[in-house]
């Protein structure tokens, strides 16, 4: 009787070791899976693919949102990537932001723009703000028919920089407080310097003409801040898009999934479905 409680305990005490490891070892499956995928795509292209992905936009804990941004980590360890990349070996960068810190994503984009290699950048979803400023230091932008970009207006806290400049154009300034006053002096430089980095980004790919009114057009603030630039639109801008994503990237990012929900918000059998021919319905 003894023996076999003792079994039992033995069994139970495994069951919890197994169950714990569980989620480190789904983990590393996955991961194995992304560098695997990554590593056949890297050979079909012969270049250098490098995933800057924010999966999870939202997620909590105990109870207090937690958001996923570019970061200055995420700047240091694009630069890795790119200073152990050969310098005429492409790069090819799958994006997948809501954007993050404008030193974060100046840092990424200057290493682009300095690389002398092809580079690419996939946006399967949306890249916006500091997603869309790496972008323009693309020689292409590959973007899904559905996906979008934004605009690259600075935003001061929780105000777009342009707007806080247009206050203090519109009313006296007597009516001013000084914080306001600080503020707009503080976004002037933001719009000054983003329109100018901006520039010179477009400008060592097209003319600068070009990349001076390109340049105005996303950091002026003529749109909010989340407001969608799709594929067709980016076209008639002048930037270097094409709407056709390798199924690669695709299967790419079903191996960075969300996180789980307690309840699925969208739900569908996930198999691809065929066009269903006049015959076929007959028989």
């Amino acid at each position: 009787m003894e023996t076999a409680m003792s079994s039992l305990w033995s069994l139970f005490w495994i069951f919890l070791i197994v169950i714990s490891l569980m989620p480190a070892i789904q983990r590393k499956v996955l991961e194995n899976k992304r560098l695997s995928l990554m590593r056949r795509l890297e050979l079909k292209r012969q270049s250098r693919v490098i995933s800057l992905i924010h999966r999870q936009e939202t997620m909590r804990f105990l109870g207090f949102p937690l958001m996923r941004y570019i970061d200055i980590n995420d700047s240091e360890e694009v630069l890795r990537a790119i200073r152990l990349t050969p310098e005429d070996m492409p790069i090819d960068l799958v994006l997948h932001t809501p954007g993050g810190l404008v030193l974060s994503t100046e840092q990424i984009a200057l290493a682009l723009i300095r690389h002398k290699g092809k580079v690419t950048v996939f946006v399967p979803h949306y890249a916006m703000s500091g997603g869309t400023l790496i972008c323009l230091a693309a020689d292409e932008i590959v973007m899904d028919p559905n996906a979008v970009l934004g605009p690259v207006d600075p935003q001061l806290g929780e105000f777009p920089a342009a707007s806080i400049l247009k206050v203090v154009k519109e009313k006296p300034i007597s009516e001013i407080d000084d914080r306001t006053l600080i503020l707009a002096d503080v976004a002037e430089k933001a719009l000054r310097q983003m329109r100018n980095f901006v520039t010179e980004l477009i400008a060592s790919r097209t003319d600068r003409e070009h990349a001076e009114k390109l340049a105005t057009i996303l950091t002026e603030g003529r749109w909010t801040h989340d407001y969608p630039i799709t594929c067709e639109e980016a076209k008639s801008l002048g930037l270097p898009v094409t709407c056709d994503m390798p199924e690669e990237i695709y299967s790419l990012m079903e191996l960075f999934p969300q996180a789980a929900p307690q309840r699925p918000s969208v739900q569908y059998i996930p198999i691809p479905y065929k066009k269903i021919t006049d015959h076929e319905k007959r028989t």
